[in-house]
C-alpha cells in the first residue's frame, strides 16, 4: 500500500530526532512570526553577556530582520561563511556597536549550536499578489532558528522530480523570504529515490545538477530514510551547510559538493591525522579542482598541526586557470589563498608565521630550494622545518617521481596528497629507473578514495563517449603511413568530415552563439601549421575542398578557428615556425580585435584559454566565440570547457591514461543538447579500437554501464524499433490525435525514445538521410510526428484540459533533438539578397529573367523558414524582397547590408526615442543602455536613473509618481517593454 506523505514526513522527523544530540522536533514552529520569536530567543540566548541581560529592542530586532533577509540565497551564503568561523549581525547601541554571534561553526554537534526540525510551515502568498496562494513546506531544518535545510516529500505514486519542480515554482512565487532566504541546500524525495541541491533562483535551478547521495564505496543511497542517515543527521548535516559549500564568486552561485568529493575530503582528513600520504582517483572532468580546494582548505582548517598547505601545479598557462578558479572560490571564504607571482614571493609566503593555503608551480619550488635557500641560515632551517600538506593537481603532470624525491627531502615534515583522473598501474608503469617510483600508490601511497569514469557516468556527473574510428583500414603496399597522413589528401578527407559532416557535432541547430567547439589535434607543429594553412585556403574559397551551402546557411562565419601550442612546444628554434606562428597569431587578433605577437605568447595562449572555455559572459556571444582549435598536445589535460563536444584525433593512438585525459575533454556536463563526448580519429582505426577499449577498462574498475556510446549499426537498429514501437500505436501523424489521452501520453513516451535515437544517429559523420529508406521512415514524417508531438504537449500544458500539472508527461521539459531544419542566420540571408541583387545586370545581358525570378522565390522561401525565429527582421527582409522584384533597377550597384541597417536603425531609433520621451530620458543616453544591454543587465542602470529630467515629469502630470518609484518603474518598462519592442532589431 502506498504511504500517505504525512506518513512519510513523520517518519522521517522520527529518524531525525533518533539519538542523542540530534534534532530537536518543534511542531509549534508554523508561521513566519513564531519563526522569527524562536530566531531570537536562540539569538539572545546565546549573546546572554554582550547584551548584558537587556534583550533586543523592537527596533534593534527590526534592523536584525532587516540585515538577515536577503535578496538572495546567494548573498544569504556570503553572509553565513561568517568571520573566522563565526557568523555576525551587528547591533548599535549608544555608543556601542554589538557584535552578536549568529552561528559557530567551530561548534558543530555542541557548544552553541541549536538542532531543530520543523514541518508544515505555513507561508501566506503577499498582500499585494491578488493571484497568489498560501503555501506549506513539508520539513525544514533549523540551525540556531536559521532554516538552512528544506526537504519536499512525495510518496512513490510520484516522482521526486515534482518535488523539484514544487521547490522551483515556491521560489517564483517568492515565498523563500525572511529567515527562508536563507536556505543553502534542499531535498527532495519520493520515498525510494532522494536528491540534493544548492540554493539557487528559480532561473537558476537545473534538474540535471540535482545530486543523488553514495556511500564510500560509491554504492548509491537512495532511500529517503538511508539518505537522512547518511546526510541528514548531525554532525553531518551541519557540514553540508558549512565545510561542504563553495561559493562561486565569479559565477555567483552557491555550489554544495558531490558525496564522492565528501568522501575524498573526509579521507584526505583522516589520513593526515594519523600522518600518511596517499592519492586521489577521481576520473578527469568530476570536479577535481572543486575538490582539491576544499580539500587543501579543509586540511588548514582542520588540523592544527599542519602549517601550510602548498596547492602544486605544473605549466604557467594551467596555473592561471586553477589560480583564477581558486580565487573565485576564495573570495568569500574564511582563508587566504595566496598564489605566487615569482620566486621572491613564494618565499615571503612560505616563511611567514601565517598559517596560510599557498597556490604555487613545482617549477618556482625548485627555484626556491635549489637556487634561492642557503643551506644552513635560519630561514633555511625554518622553511624545511614547516609541516606543510601538498596537494597536487593532475599528480603525474605536475610533479616526476625525481622531482617529488628531491622537495621530499627538502621539507622533511610533509604530507603529498595527488589527485589523477588516471593513475599509472602495473599494467602501464614508468620504465624502472634505479629506486624510483613507477605506480601511483609508489609515489604517493594508497589511494584513498576513487571515482572511476564508469561510475561517474552513471551519476551524471559527466557524459559518455560517442567514438568514431573513421582512419583507413588498409594502407597501399609500398606507402608509409607517416607520408599517408600527412599529404593534403588526407588531410583534406579530415577537414571534410569536420567542415561538412559535423553539423550536430558543432551543434549549430543551438542557433547563433550556442553552438559547440571542437579541437584538432595532430602529431606534430609542422602538421598543425599544415592544418591550419590548409583551413584557411578553404575558408577562402581558394582550394578544391569546399564547404556546404548548407553550413553557411546556419553559420556565415564558420569555421573561426585558431591554433596553439603549449610554451614548451613553441620553444622551437625553426625560423620557419616562428614565422607561421607569428601569422597565425595576426589572423586571431584581427579576428577578435586584440594585440598579441610572439613576444607575448603566453597572454595570447591565456586568452585563447579563455575563449575557448566561455565561462565569462563575453564569450557568449558569437563575436567573441572560436569554433575549433588545432593543438598537438596542448588542452589535452586539465583544461575544462563544457561547451567543447569534440575531439578529432588525426594522429597515432596514445598510451591508456593520455587517451582518457584527451577524451574527457569533450565530455562536461553542458546543456540538454548536448548528450556525449564526441570522438573521431582518423589513424589506425583498429589499434585505436584496441587501445581505446584497453584505457576504458583499466581506469573504470567496475562501475555499471559503458563509457563508449553504442556504434551506428547499434543505433540504427535502435531506431529501427522505435519507429515501428510509434508506427504500430499510430501508423501516420494524423492518428495520433484520435488516440484516447492514455494512449496519447504513450506516443508522447514512445516518440521521445525515438526522437533520441534519431538525433543519436544523425550524430554519426557517415549519417546520410538514404538510410531512412531501408527503414522505411523520412525527416518529413518525423517532422509531421513532431508536430502533432508540439500539439499533444501545448494541449497536455493547457490547465483547462484539468491534468494534473505534476503528470510526469508536464514535469518532462524534454526539448526534441532531431530537427533537421538548422537556424537560418541574418547574415546568410543579406549575402543571398546581395547575391540577387548582383544577378541584375547580368540577366540584363543573357536576357535570363526567369532565372532571376526563381532565385527570389528560392529567397523567399528561406526568409519565411527564417520568421520563424525573427519575424521583425524577416519582415524588413520581406518588404526588401518584394521592392527588388518591382523595382530591381533601383538596386542595381546597392549595398544590401547598408539599405537593411538603415532601416534597422531607423525603426530603432524611433522606438528609443518614444521610450526617452515618455521617461523624461535623453536620446543619447538610452541608446547606449540599448547597445551595451546584456544578460537582462543595463550597462549602468544607475546613470540613466540620474539622467531622468524627474522636474519636467512633475509639471506634466497632476499625479506624479515618488521619484523612486518613477525609477523603478522605467528600468522596469526598459526590461519587460522597450527592449522586447527591440528584440531582433538590436542584434
Amino acid at each position: 500500500m502506498i504511504e500517505l506523505e504525512s506518513v512519510i514526513e513523520r517518519r522521517l522527523i522520527e529518524k531525525l530526532c533518533e539519538g542523542d544530540s540530534q534534532w530537536t522536533y518543534r511542531k509549534d514552529i508554523d508561521t513566519e512570526e513564531k519563526l522569527w520569536e524562536n530566531f531570537k530567543y536562540i539569538l539572545e540566548q546565546n549573546n546572554k553577556a554582550k547584551l548584558n541581560g537587556t534583550p533586543l529592542t523592537e527596533s534593534e530586532f527590526a534592523k536584525i530582520k532587516n540585515d538577515i533577509s536577503h535578496a538572495t540565497f546567494y548573498d544569504a551564503a556570503k553572509w553565513l561563511v561568517g568571520e573566522n568561523g563565526k557568523v555576525y549581525v551587528h547591533v548599535q547601541r549608544g555608543n556601542e556597536t554589538l557584535h552578536l554571534v549568529v552561528l559557530n561553526n567551530e561548534h558543530i554537534a555542541g557548544g552553541s549550536s541549536v538542532y531543530e526540525v520543523i514541518n508544515q510551515y505555513r507561508v501566506f502568498k503577499a498582500p499585494d499578489d491578488e493571484n497568489g496562494k498560501n503555501r506549506r513546506f513539508d520539513v525544514t531544518l533549523l540551525i540556531n532558528g536559521i532554516p538552512l535545510i528544506h526537504i519536499e516529500l512525495k510518496n512513490k505514486e510520484h516522482a521526486y522530480l515534482e518535488g523539484f519542480n514544487q521547490i522551483k515554482k515556491y521560489i517564483k512565487e517568492g515565498k523563500f523570504r525572511g529567515l527562508f532566504s536563507n536556505v543553502q541546500m534542499f531535498v527532495v524525495s519520493n520515498v525510494i529515490d532522494t536528491k540534493y541541491f544548492s540554493a539557487a533562483g528559480a532561473e537558476e535551478l537545473n534538474p540535471e545538477f540535482m545530486t543523488g547521495w553514495i556511500d564510500r564505496e560509491n554504492k548509491p543511497v537512495t532511500d529517503y530514510i538511508e539518505f537522512t542517515r547518511s546526510v541528514l543527521r548531525i554532525p553531518n548535516a551541519h557540514e553540508m551547510v558549512t565545510k561542504y559549500t563553495v561559493l562561486d564568486n565569479d559565477k555567483k552561485k552557491l555550489l554544495i559538493l558531490r558525496p564522492y568529493q565528501i568522501h575524498a575530503i573526509e579521507a584526505m582528513r583522516e589520513a593526515s591525522k594519523i600522518g600518511e600520504s596517499g592519492y586521489i582517483w577521481h576520473t578527469t572532468g568530476s570536479g577535481k579542482t572543486m575538490t582539491s580546494y576544499k580539500a587543501t582548505r579543509n586540511l588548514l582548517m582542520d588540523i592544527p598541526s599542519i602549517q601550510k598547505t602548498i596547492f602544486l601545479i605544473d605549466r604557467k598557462d594551467l596555473d592561471v586557470q586553477t589560480k583564477m578558479a581558486f580565487q573565485s572560490y576564495a573570495d568569500n571564504d574564511t582563508i587566504d589563498v595566496d598564489d605566487t607571482e615569482n620566486v621572491d614571493s613564494l618565499i615571503k609566503k612560505i616563511s611567514d608565521d601565517n598559517r596560510q593555503m599557498i597556490v604555487t608551480t613545482r617549477q618556482k619550488l625548485q627555484i626556491m630550494i635549489n637556487k634561492r635557500l642557503k643551506e644552513g641560515t635560519k630561514l633555511y632551517d625554518k622553511i624545511c622545518s614547516l609541516k606543510v600538506a601538498f596537494v597536487v593537481d593532475e599528480c603525474h603532470r605536475a610533479v616526476t617521481p625525481e622531482t617529488k624525491r628531491e622537495i621530499e627531502r627538502f621539507f622533511r615534515n610533509s604530507l603529498w596528497y595527488g589527485f589523477t583522473g588516471t593513475p599509472i598501474f602495473d599494467e602501464n608503469k614508468y620504465e624502472k629507473r634505479g629506486d624510483l617510483a613507477q605506480t601511483t600508490s609508489q609515489l604517493y601511497g594508497e589511494c584513498l578514495h576513487s571515482y572511476t569514469i564508469k561510475e561517474a557516468i552513471h551519476d551524471k556527473a559527466v557524459l559518455g563517449f560517442m567514438v568514431e574510428n573513421l582512419g583507413p583500414t588498409k594502407i597501399e603496399i609500398n606507402v608509409e603511413p607517416s607520408v599517408m597522413y600527412s599529404s593534403e589528401n588526407h588531410m583534406r578527407r579530415v577537414l571534410n568530415v569536420i567542415l561538412n559532416m559535423s553539423k550536430a557535432k558543432f551543434g549549430m541547430q543551438n542557433g547563433k552563439g550556442r553552438t559547440y567547439e571542437a579541437i584538432l589535434t595532430v602529431g606534430s607543429i609542422a602538421l598543425a601549421q599544415k592544418y591550419y594553412l590548409l583551413l584557411k585556403k578553404i575558408k577562402e574559397g581558394n582550394d578544391e575542398l569546399k564547404i556546404n551551402e548548407n553550413i553557411y546557411q546556419s553559420l556565415p562565419d564558420f569555421p573561426k578557428f585558431a591554433i596553439t601550442y603549449s610554451l614548451s612546444e613553441n620553444e622551437e628554434t625553426s625560423g620557419v615556425n616562428q614565422e607561421l606562428m607569428k601569422e597565425s597569431i595576426k589572423d586571431y587578433n584581427e579576428m577578435f580585435g586584440t594585440n598579441y605577437g610572439l613576444d607575448n605568447i603566453g597572454a595570447y595562449n591565456s586568452n585563447l584559454n579563455d575563449r575557448l572555455a566561455r565561462k565569462e559572459k563575453k564569450y557568449l556571444d558569437r563575436s567573441q566565440q572560436l569554433d575549433l582549435v588545432i593543438v598537438v598536445d596542448r588542452l589535452l589535460t586539465g583544461f575544462d570547457a563544457p561547451c567543447l563536444s569534440t575531439l578529432f584525433m588525426d594522429r597515432q593512438p596514445m598510451t591508456p591514461q593520455n587517451i582518457i585525459q584527451a577524451f574527457s575533454r569533450t565530455n562536461r556536463l553542458y546543456d540538454g543538447t548536448k548528450e556525449y563526448g564526441q570522438i573521431v580519429t582518423f589513424q589506425s582505426p583498429n589499434e585505436f579500437k584496441e587501445n581505446i577499449n584497453n584505457a576504458i577498462k583499466l581506469y573504470s574498475k567496475g562501475g555499471d554501464g559503458n563509457p563508449i556510446a553504442e556504434d551506428f549499426d547499434t543505433v540504427k537498429e535502435n531506431l529501427s524499433i522505435s519507429i515501428k514501437a510509434v508506427h504500430a500505436l499510430a501508423p501516420a501523424p494524423d492518428d495520433v490525435m484520435n488516440l484516447s489521452r492514455e494512449k496519447q501520453k504513450a506516443f508522447v513516451r514512445l516518440f521521445r525514445v525515438l526522437d533520441k535515437d534519431f538525433s543519436h544517429l544523425k550524430a554519426f559523420s557517415n549519417y546520410e538521410p538514404s538510410i531512412l529508406n531501408v527503414l522505411e521512415f523520412s525527416q518529413d514524417e518525423y517532422e509531421d510526428y513532431a508536430a502533432v508531438y508540439k500539439n499533444l504537449m501545448a494541449i497536455f500544458h493547457d490547465s483547462k484540459n484539468n491534468l494534473d500539472e505534476d503528470d510526469d508527461i508536464i514535469r518532462d521539459d524534454y526539448e526534441l533533438k532531431a530537427y533537421s531544419k538548422f537556424k537560418i542566420d541574418f547574415d546568410y540571408i543579406i549575402e543571398i539578397l546581395q547575391g540577387a541583387v548582383d544577378m541584375i545586370e547580368d540577366i540584363k545581358t543573357d536576357n535570363d529573367e526567369e532565372r532571376f525570378y526563381l532565385e527570389l522565390a528560392s529567397i523567399r522561401a528561406v526568409i519565411e523558414e527564417y520568421m520563424e525565429d525573427n519575424e521583425k527582421n524577416g519582415k524588413i527582409f520581406e518588404e526588401i524582397l518584394s521592392d527588388i522584384e518591382a523595382n530591381k533597377d533601383k538596386y542595381i550597384h546597392e549595398n544590401i547590408s547598408v539599405v537593411i541597417n538603415d532601416i534597422l536603425y531607423s525603426r530603432i531609433d524611433a522606438l528609443i526615442g518614444d521610450f526617452a520621451k515618455k521617461w523624461f530620458l535623453n536620446f543619447d543616453d538610452v541608446k547606449y543602455e540599448v547597445y551595451n544591454y546584456k544578460y537582462g543587465e543595463l550597462e549602468n542602470a544607475n546613470k540613466l536613473k540620474e539622467s531622468i529630467d524627474y522636474e519636467a515629469y512633475e509639471k506634466s502630470t497632476d499625479n506624479p509618481m515618488k521619484k523612486f518609484k518613477f525609477r523603478v518603474e522605467m528600468i522596469k518598462d526598459f526590461k519587460e517593454n522597450l527592449m522586447y519592442e527591440l528584440d531582433g532589431y538590436v542584434r
